[in-house]
């Protein structure tokens, strides 16, 4: 197949080219001016310089392609101005769902995130992870990065009833693994901790999965993901606290794992503490409003279906930490 992508130089983008190439599929990947193409070098696709917000372009560029990968997105927690990833997040998405439309594409996959699904709550002591059915309610909707994301989502299952077009869409958990060169926000976690950035962790946990299973399930489900569906692409056994993330950190990179839990009043006054500055001096905080938000939920999803459907791979949890670990230190990003 020929595949168009999205967000080609990114965390997924560059994963997901790599994974498409490997199974003999020929690639043209959109990518920004000016973007950071580390990920992509040795890779053999066709580039194309663009930007989603260009609509002219992106028909254009699609033609010819079986299937499209809508991977791009600004995936920040704390921003100046919000504006733009309203901009990227939703008008972007209806830019290439449209264009993929024209184009003729047979499948059209477009990246969500897991934030768009409604997170377990506490029965009789015990977290059940959720499924691709929990709605999310609004107040779960705690952050400009996941409101645009779920208005994007809305896009996407709007064109596909109104319009017939081929969407599947795949809702991603906590990504890690190699490459994560911004990095995410989630790789950042990975990374404060490798640099002794954290004293003290939250009573919170996520779904962690390698990198690659996302990637791997992206072309899962254009080859066998129902239209108008949506997967998680998460691990069964990835619902970790991260009490429990950081010592498997520590069993893996030697770092010790903080021992204190910070109590989550002085988190929030931490982030506001930390988003004014960042106001100021335009640098990211250390902490964000949004991700604390967040933190007061455990984000624990059930992938069963991705697995069932599609085949998801299951790569443990620890090989997820391990190359990313490996990738973080290869790099330069670990300072001691």
């Amino acid at each position: 197949m020929k595949c168009f992508v999205t967000g080609a130089s990114g965390f997924l983008g560059a994963n997901l080219i790599q994974a498409l190439l490997a199974r003999g599929h020929r690639v043209k990947a959109l990518v920004r001016p000016g973007a950071d193409e580390r990920s992509l070098q040795g890779l053999q696709y066709e580039r194309v310089t663009g930007d989603i917000l260009d609509r002219q372009s992106l028909a254009h560029a699609m033609e010819g392609c079986d299937w499209c990968f809508h991977a791009a997105a600004s995936y920040q927690l704390w921003m100046r101005n919000y504006a733009p990833m309203y901009a990227v997040n939703v008008e972007g998405t209806r830019n290439v769902l449209e264009a993929a439309g024209k184009a003729g594409c047979k499948k059209i996959v477009y990246t969500s995130t897991a934030g768009c699904i409604g997170v377990p709550s506490a029965k009789h002591g015990k977290i059940i992870p959720t499924t691709e059915s929990e709605k999310i309610p609004d107040d779960q909707l705690c952050c400009a990065y996941k409101l645009s994301k779920f208005q994007a989502e809305g896009v996407a299952i709007d064109m596909f009833r109104k319009s017939g077009l081929p969407v599947i869409i795949v809702n991603p958990t906590a990504p890690v693994g190699p490459g994560d060169a911004k990095p995410t926000p989630t790789g950042q976690i990975v990374l404060d901790f490798l640099n002794g950035r954290m004293p003290a962790y939250l009573d919170t946990g996520l779904n962690w999965v390698h990198i690659r299973d996302v990637a791997v399930g992206h072309i899962l489900a254009a080859e066998k993901g129902r239209l108008g569906e949506r997967y998680i692409l998460g691990n069964q056994a990835g619902n970790l606290t991260l009490h429990q993330a950081f010592v498997l950190l520590e069993k893996i990179s030697g770092v010790p794992a903080p021992k204190k839990k910070i109590p989550y009043w002085l988190a929030l006054r931490f982030a506001e503490v930390s988003e004014m500055g960042a106001f100021f001096t335009g640098k990211a905080p250390r902490a964000t409003f949004a991700g604390v938000r967040m933190a007061r939920n455990k984000m624990w999803f059930d992938s069963s279906k991705a697995v069932r459907e599609l085949g998801l791979p299951q790569t443990p949890t620890e090989q997820a930490f391990a190359d990313a670990v490996a990738w973080f230190r290869a790099n330069g990003y670990v300072k001691r």
